[in-house]
């Protein structure tokens, strides 16, 4: 085998070979680039291969610096471009744990893992200059309260908040608030051609932090449904008598916690046919029968006949004979009975294994 570095030729009537020596080819050397230039390279390279870096997520700062430095790059040697591959996939073998950015990150990844109050007061800790959109956590809001912020601020920044909703929370977000409101709003959007993303930025940045100034409040659920859950718990003539007395207190808070209740007498109206036998499933044989037999009055007695109707046949008759078995039941055992029929498909509801038909508007013609 001959040797790379030489050629030995033997020249005739030479006492000695004849080396000649054949020029290596010079060695490339990768250029030194600063960290700011190997940042441009990498990222130059994940744009160029269709990856979706989400460079907005950056502070404004580096953003510019990160552009300016692309800018400068000029032509970068493939010698240079495997080296800082190299360097940058060995440095991402080398992490173990990625920690979100400032406190405003560590909250988004906490987010419903501690106490609202602590994430509220940390939240104004942050200030409302937070890395990421602030869009996005508006979006999340729920209509009626976007609909508050708006009628608190100017026409022109809830016509920017209208502009940057998704189609279907902007429509809700209109119904929410008066005609004439409403009007002004959605023409005021025609207005809004000209506004930079800076102050649309910033105008997001305002109102999340709005958000962050809000009370917290002790219940989750509202009022009238607090009461509407502890009536459905409580005997008939209790929950008949404490409504006629809220009647007489305040009509319009009667009225939500009477659209709270969920009853037994509520089943055919609010309850798909065929969740039926999965609400059965849930319920104890004994219980079931002492339902069903104790339903005698006619919203109970239609209610019973929902549930038999909306099973086999063949279940629906082993039920009626053990019903007839059972013979009367008291009226507390009944109402126990329906209670727990009634916490079976709350329970149910909870899980998202069943979802209640909503209840028509009586005051609509």
């Amino acid at each position: 085998m001959q040797d790379p570095q030489a050629l030995i030729q033997m020249t005739p009537g030479a006492q000695a070979p004849v080396v000649d020596t054949i020029d290596e080819p010079a060695r490339v050397v990768p250029r030194a680039l600063s960290n700011k230039e190997k940042a441009a390279v990498i990222v130059r390279l994940l744009l160029n291969e269709g990856a979706d870096i989400p460079l907005e997520e950056l502070p404004d700062a580096l953003q510019e610096k990160l552009t300016h430095q692309l800018g400068r790059m000029g032509l970068v040697d493939r010698v240079t471009l495997a080296a800082v591959a190299g360097e940058f996939a060995d440095a991402l073998d080398s992490v173990g744990l990625s920690f979100p950015h400032g406190l405003a990150g560590a909250l988004d990844a906490v987010n419903g893992k501690i106490a609202p109050s602590t994430a509220a007061r940390l939240r104004k800790v942050a200030g409302v200059r937070q890395v990421g959109d602030p869009w996005e956590r508006l979006r999340e809001v729920p209509a009626q309260d976007l609909a508050k912020m708006a009628q608190a601020e100017s026409t022109e920044v809830a016509a920017v908040m209208l502009s940057k909703l998704e189609t279907a929370k902007a429509a809700q977000l209109l119904g929410n608030l008066p005609g004439p409101v409403a009007r002004r709003i959605t023409y005021a959007v025609s207005k809004t051609a000209n506004v930079t993303p800076e102050a649309v930025e910033r105008i997001g940045w305002s109102l999340a932090a709005q958000l962050d100034q809000l009370p917290i409040p002790a219940f989750q659920d509202e009022p009238g449904e607090r009461i509407g859950a502890i009536l459905n718990r409580s005997a008939a003539t209790t929950r008949d008598g404490l409504l006629t007395a809220l009647d007489e207190e305040d009509a319009d808070f009667a009225t939500v916690v009477r659209q709270s209740i969920f009853t037994f007498a509520h089943i055919p109206e609010r309850i798909m046919s065929r969740d039926v036998q999965a609400i059965l499933r849930e319920v104890e044989q004994p219980v079931l029968v002492n339902a069903l037999a104790g339903a005698t009055s006619g919203e109970d007695r239609a209610a019973a006949d929902f549930i038999l109707k909306s099973i086999s046949s063949r279940m629906a008759d082993s039920l009626r004979d053990e019903m007839e078995e059972r013979g009367r039941v008291k009226q507390p055992e009944a109402e126990e009975a329906m209670s727990q029929i009634v916490g079976a498909i709350r329970t149910l509801q909870d899980a998202g294994a069943l979802t209640l038909v909503e209840q028509e508007d009586s005051d609509e013609p």
